[in-house]
């Protein structure tokens, strides 16, 4: 059922035949292109799915069917883009979590819709997100659908810098994004209470120095001394993404919330951990 590709690096993208999978593999091939590299839509069938007789529910034949159509219809929204990306898709039965933790190992990033994998677990963002934002050892992008009308001012990618190690990761990764979507970046410096203050103007002076570094990039400073899902939550300006280290790989359930009903006031917000 699958070939073996996992030796070549690929952007994954986890396809279960809802529309937010097929919106996350759209975002994902810029990040695709912008590598060279293939786009590999990996459909995951349940590993515990027992053969029923007729047309029972939990019948293997019919979710392989089920799977075929939801990476046909994927790879037709890709090719849709008219992006010069080259697509594989594989169908695999298994534990969702633990196969794409599996593929993160040599995936240049893994991106997920952000209802989770999987057809019975859609009403909120599923514990597989969850699970592999916070296990995996690339970069995982959550993909949200947009779904309120966007704010004045162009969609911002926020950054939650800090000085924990990957402090710099972060703002890189943002950057990229930046670069490959044509939006400001919002530097956000996060101030720990267990770690002493950043010193007076030392946000500053990094937005200054990766603005001379980057300069098609427009680059904006805030700080905040509460959790970066609380500053986002007052946010008057559309985000499209927020990019946060591993550290905080916990706060993305939060930060991403319930499907239809977000914890805070940003159902358009994706979430990319940066990882090296």
């Amino acid at each position: 059922m699958r070939e073996s590709n996992a030796a070549r690096p690929a952007v994954v993208v986890g396809i279960d035949g809802s529309q937010a999978a097929i919106h996350a593999a759209q975002w994902a091939v810029d990040e695709a292109v912008s590598r060279e590299i293939p786009l590999r839509l990996l459909e995951i069938i349940p590993g515990n799915v027992e053969p029923a007789p007729g047309n029972a529910v939990g019948n293997v034949q019919m979710e392989v069917e089920y799977g075929e159509t939801a990476l046909r219809t994927a790879s037709a929204a890709v090719e849709a883009t008219g992006k010069p990306v080259k697509v594989e898709t594989e169908m695999v039965q298994g534990d969702p979590a633990k196969i794409l933790i599996d593929e993160s190992r040599s995936a240049a990033m893994i991106c997920i819709g952000s209802v989770g994998i999987g057809r019975f677990a859609r009403a909120l963002l599923g514990s597989t997100a969850t699970e592999v934002a916070e296990a995996a050892h690339c970069p995982v992008a959550i993909i949200r659908s947009r779904q309120s009308r966007p704010k004045p001012g162009s969609p911002l990618i926020v950054a939650a810098v800090s000085d924990t190690p990957d402090g710099e990761r972060v703002i890189d990764t943002a950057i990229h994004e930046a670069q490959l979507r044509h939006a400001p970046v919002l530097a956000v410096g996060v101030l720990r209470a267990d770690t002493a203050d950043m010193p007076s103007g030392e946000l500053d002076r990094r937005v200054e120095l990766w603005g001379k570094r980057h300069p098609g990039v427009q680059i904006y400073a805030a700080a905040t001394r509460t959790a970066i899902t609380d500053f986002l939550a007052v946010m008057d300006r559309t985000i499209q993404l927020a990019v946060i280290g591993s550290s905080d790989a916990d706060q993305v359930a939060k930060l991403i919330g319930p499907h239809r009903h977000p914890v805070i006031g940003h159902a358009e917000c994706s979430v990319l951990i940066a990882r090296s």
